[in-house]
């Protein structure tokens, strides 16, 4: 793997965790059901997609 594409990785890592944290706080202060549960979705999704961006290293 080249630098420039382990840069990329590295970023696509830390925008991954960053969805992932934004999606668990507004999930924990969503009263709604259906609108926890949504943001709950997203934040397994972006747990998956920031997995399978590690795995590449």
């Amino acid at each position: 793997m080249t630098e420039k594409e382990l840069l990329y990785v590295e970023d696509a890592l830390g925008h991954e965790q960053h969805f992932q944290t934004q999606c668990q706080t507004t999930a924990e202060s969503l009263r709604d059901t259906d609108l926890k549960m949504f943001s709950r979705q997203l934040e397994n999704r972006h747990r998956e997609l920031f997995q399978s961006f590690y795995d590449l290293l």
